[in-house]
């Protein structure tokens, strides 16, 4: 069995098509599908459900799958360790951020930018699920996310983050003091919220409703951006963490909620006997911002 063959694997599931897994790989529809009827036939077991396409994994499959994928990070954390030291780690730190968390985001790669000059950065824009999903298949080496509302099996956390939530509007006149803000009052403003798909906004929503109100945004987005601007330029209010006020492009005014709405964001790692150098030299970099300490700064 080959490393390449494990590769072709892994593509096959990512991909979940013979043509486009054999095209990632660089290699013919033929030479991909040959090679994993070899593992096949080397392990004795059935791995792929075939037909006229792609039908998924096997029980067997999903087993060799899981197997590949861990002795691929191995092989890449091995690649990795041959070339670097301690303090200059070699390769891409795999980045999943939840959207509400996306301000943060550079401030992690910042210290690692300027710290480590042979180290790459690949952030994805994800669900809580996903990156859960990805970092047990070695397809992130690092997550940021919420830790209050979903089992976070196999990994390690550590909080780096309490957002709070502020109601915000375009200026300072929008609001009739400079009072905290009552989610009854709130609920009586026209709105532009995040999509209700998003956790960010099913924890604005759970508020609301401990609160015993109902609410009819006037406009929902899954877009950061297109929320600020709807804010800024149509006059509605919105209720964000409080870091995004951090990264608006333009200033935004902000008044704290009460009764207050807080959630813990976090680093997530795998739980790994060893990690690659380019992953530890990462965390040791992460750990040491004053993430809480930035955002805080711009609470009223």
């Amino acid at each position: 069995m080959f490393i390449r063959q494990l590769n072709y694997l892994v593509a096959l599931a990512r991909e979940k098509h013979f043509g486009r897994a054999a095209q990632a790989c660089h290699v013919s529809q033929p030479a991909l599908s040959g090679a994993i009827r070899s593992i096949e036939a080397e392990l004795g077991i059935v791995i792929v459900q075939r037909g006229r396409r792609f039908e998924g994994f096997t029980q067997d499959g999903e087993r060799v799958l899981a197997w590949a994928r861990r002795v691929l990070a191995d092989c890449e954390g091995l690649r990795q360790d041959a070339r670097a030291d301690e303090d200059d780690p070699v390769g891409h730190l795999r980045m999943g951020v939840i959207p509400a968390a996306l301000p943060l985001a550079p401030l992690l790669t910042q210290r690692c930018l300027a710290r480590f000059p042979r180290m790459r950065h690949e952030i994805q824009t994800l669900s809580a699920q996903e990156i859960q999903r990805k970092l047990d298949a070695f397809e992130l080496d690092l997550g940021l996310s919420y830790l209050d509302d979903q089992p976070l099996a196999a990994c390690s956390v550590r909080t780096v983050f309490r957002e709070r939530y502020v109601l915000v509007a375009a200026a300072q006149g929008s609001f009739d003091s400079s009072e905290p803000v009552s989610w009854e009052a709130a609920a009586q403003l026209p709105l532009c919220l995040l999509a209700a798909k998003m956790q960010c906004r099913q924890g604005i929503d759970a508020m609301f409703q401990r609160q015993g109100l109902a609410i009819e945004p006037r406009v929902e987005t899954d877009s950061l951006t297109a929320l600020c601007a709807h804010v800024r330029q149509a006059g509605l209010f919105s209720i964000l963490p409080h870091s995004v006020l951090c990264q608006a492009d333009g200033p935004l005014a902000a008044r704290v909620l009460v009764p207050e709405l807080s959630r813990d964001i976090g680093l997530l790692v795998r739980d790994e006997a060893v990690r690659s150098p380019l992953l530890s030299a990462a965390l040791r970099e992460l750990e040491s911002l004053d993430l809480q300490g930035w955002a805080d700064r711009v609470l009223p």
